[in-house]
């Protein structure tokens, strides 16, 4: 039987990793932020060019969607010489720590940390963001700043 306390963290754990993304990104809001944690800023026809094999849409079925992450706050814009930019605001680390702790709570019911060595391959963390993906799913005083 598992112990009420060790429960309790689990739960501090998510819920104040859901404070980091009141609004967790959907699935074609994730591939759009991955897209530009991967280069930005990035116009809407090139983000629109990087995400049509992902995402089978219309350029306007992209400007719709940055329009509601820029309502968000996920995404921030800027001019660049008479082009919008876009720019993303949402922490690739918290938000990926964010979907791998719901995953692992809520889907596979895992309390315990789970080990960021199985993240090693991934081409979108580097070193210093997978030692920073560990310590927010491994402490709370983390998760908190």
């Amino acid at each position: 039987m598992r112990q009420l306390s060790h429960n309790s963290d689990s739960v501090f754990l998510r819920l104040k990793l859901m404070s980091i993304n009141k609004n967790k990104p959907s699935p074609t809001e994730l591939i759009i932020l991955k897209s530009l944690w991967k280069e930005s800023p990035l116009s809407a026809r090139e983000i629109h060019q990087r995400i049509i094999q992902s995402l089978t849409w219309s350029y306007s079925s992209t400007r719709k969607t940055l329009d509601r992450m820029q309502d968000k706050k996920y995404l921030r814009i800027e001019d660049s010489h008479g082009i919008k930019v876009f720019f993303p605001i949402s922490s690739k680390v918290k938000t990926m720590a964010y979907f791998v702790s719901d995953f692992a709570s809520r889907i596979l019911e895992i309390d315990e940390p789970l080990p960021v060595s199985m993240f090693a391959d991934s081409s979108l963390l580097d070193e210093n963001e997978l030692k920073e993906l560990e310590e927010l799913l491994n402490t709370k005083l983390k998760i908190d700043e």
